[in-house]
């Protein structure tokens, strides 16, 4: 597929209203799973996978393994996914499974347990930097794996050895599975600890497809380990159909509400020259 210019916002948040229906489609299957994923991280990938990532070139890890329902819903529109596999998602025998595995398609690594993504990811931009070679690493972070010590073990190592190759995508929803991040391990400021940890650190609006892009961009010219903190909402476009109350981490869905949910999705796409009134 053709990735937009740079600089076509428009074209970027159709994808990511792409991302959310193919995610809907996707949960549909069941009538349960992890939608509060795609939700919240739409922009991020849709800005990612399409202005950043060089698809079959740079290395891409999702650390959280649940996150891999955005993988696939991003992954389409730049064909690491099969459309026509979306259908399988979480059926027995699917390389789509609901938590990604070694049969993942379109990425160097997938990872279960969360906080081990970004050991994977030093390891393969350490790699790639001794072998003189341009690829590049990206890897999505959720910021409830923040809580695990393996990741401030890696990011030491980052730090240490210049990994300007490495960039992280942090998706700062807010949402774990026992509660609000906050309320279970207080994170804040999370900017301040990467800093202090030696990265270079860009924040943006999560939902603001231009703020993404030009945050990817900026990190991918430093020579230090990067990371984009992109505030977002695991509601995020589907409120209008989703309770407040609604467990962003783990959503059901009965078929009323994948009827209604599918008719957002396509109507925000066909009007995404402007930007939702309330997007977080």
């Amino acid at each position: 597929m053709t990735k937009p210019s740079r600089d076509d916002d428009e074209a970027l948040r159709r994808a990511a209203w792409r991302i959310r229906r193919r995610a809907v489609d996707m949960v549909a299957i069941e009538g349960f799973g992890y939608l509060g994923q795609a939700l919240s991280a739409a922009e991020l990938a849709a800005a990612l996978y399409l202005t950043a990532l060089r698809p079959g070139h740079d290395r891409l890890v999702v650390s959280p393994g649940h996150y891999s329902i955005v993988h696939f819903a991003a992954g389409v529109e730049v064909g690491l996914v099969d459309p026509a596999e979306l259908a399988t998602y979480g059926r027995d025998g699917s390389r789509l499974e609901a938590i990604g595995t070694e049969q993942t398609p379109g990425l160097t690594a997938t990872c279960g347990s969360l906080g081990q993504g970004l050991s994977v990811a030093a390891g393969l931009a350490l790699a790639q930097q001794l072998a003189g070679s341009d690829r590049h690493v990206y890897v999505l972070m959720s910021d409830g794996e923040m809580e695990e010590g393996q990741v401030w073990e890696a990011a030491l190592f980052s730090a240490h050895h210049g990994l300007g190759n490495l960039t992280v995508v942090l998706d700062r929803n807010n949402s774990q599975v026992d509660g609000p991040t906050e309320s279970i391990t207080t994170l804040s400021p999370i900017a301040d600890k990467w800093r202090s940890f030696g990265w270079e650190v860009g924040e943006a609006d999560g939902h603001d497809v231009a703020a993404v892009r030009d945050g990817l961009t900026r990190l991918r010219g430093t020579p230090r380990p990067g990371v984009l903190i992109g505030s977002t909402w695991t509601l995020s476009g589907l409120d209008s159909v989703l309770p407040d109350e609604a467990d962003g981490h783990f959503l059901k869905l009965g078929p009323d509400t994948v009827e209604q949910a599918r008719k957002v999705c396509d109507d925000g796409e066909a009007n995404a020259a402007r930007v939702p009134a309330r997007m977080w």
